[in-house]
């Protein structure tokens, strides 16, 4: 027997959940409590009553003018406590160990702090890989390929990716307009690369991991520059496809 068949064990809890569900269905117009109540098939007083108690803590708001109510920012704050980087690292670490078993290669979780990017999380492999690397260690975004997947998704551009270019100093070889024209290489392909420029002898390539078409994190495998060939490279982009959508949390996208 399914929940459907047998009714939710709360019904009013079941029936403000729905209106959020609604809600969101809506988007920025909103709805009035009219058609709420005719979406829901249920009368207007119940509907009032769920939309009294979401109103109360901040999940449903309404506009004065047209009488419409809208997701409040305690609802679309939700998701945004779900996915926060002090969350992700337990929310994607199981991502990570699988990818590393499927690749047997250094495998990183990092955000953008600022112009740089912050090591959230590392899965390191069996076989000894020398490269220097902790959570919570902090690069430049525009040479690190965790950074340039981010960056090229997050719509860095004109002074706000010449700052990120003068941030890394001598650390970047490019100007704003090389970066820029990097970034939009890396939307063509859908991941980004590195090559020897944080440490010597080590490569790395990237995806940006999205929500909403806005990405929140980026994974990278790092690997030694010998190992990474042309070949490697397109072949370690496609286990990044194959292995991590199916581990990744709701709502949370490759390019």
């Amino acid at each position: 027997m399914t929940t459907s068949e047998v009714g939710s064990p709360v019904e009013a809890v079941d029936r403000a959940l729905l209106t959020l569900q609604a809600l969101a269905r809506a988007g920025a117009r909103g709805l009035t409590l009219a058609d709420l109540a005719s979406s829901l098939d249920l009368n207007k007083t119940t509907v009032h009553r769920a939309l009294g108690a979401l109103r109360f803590r901040g999940f449903v708001t309404q506009d004065p003018a047209t009488g419409a109510y809208v997701l409040g920012p305690a609802s679309t704050q939700l998701a945004d406590d779900f996915l926060s980087d002090e969350n992700l690292p337990a929310l994607l670490h199981p991502a990570l160990v699988a990818l590393c078993a499927a690749v047997d290669e250094l495998v990183h979780l990092g955000v953008l702090s600022g112009s740089e990017v912050v090591y959230l999380d590392k899965v390191e492999p069996e076989r000894p890989l020398r490269v220097w690397s902790a959570i919570g260690r902090r690069s430049p975004a525009v040479t690190t390929a965790l950074g340039r997947a981010l960056l090229a998704y997050g719509g860095a551009d004109g002074p706000v990716l010449e700052a990120y270019v003068r941030a890394a100093g001598d650390r970047s070889p490019r100007d704003a307009r090389a970066t820029a024209a990097l970034l939009a290489r890396v939307r063509e392909r859908g991941f980004a690369t590195e090559e020897q420029e944080n440490e010597t002898g080590i490569s790395c390539v990237a995806v940006p991991l999205l929500r909403a078409g806005t990405p929140i994190a980026a994974v990278s495998i790092t690997a030694p520059a010998e190992r990474m060939t042309p070949e490697r490279i397109d072949a370690l982009q496609e286990q990044l496809r194959g292995t991590l959508p199916a581990l990744l949390p709701a709502g949370i996208t490759l390019p």
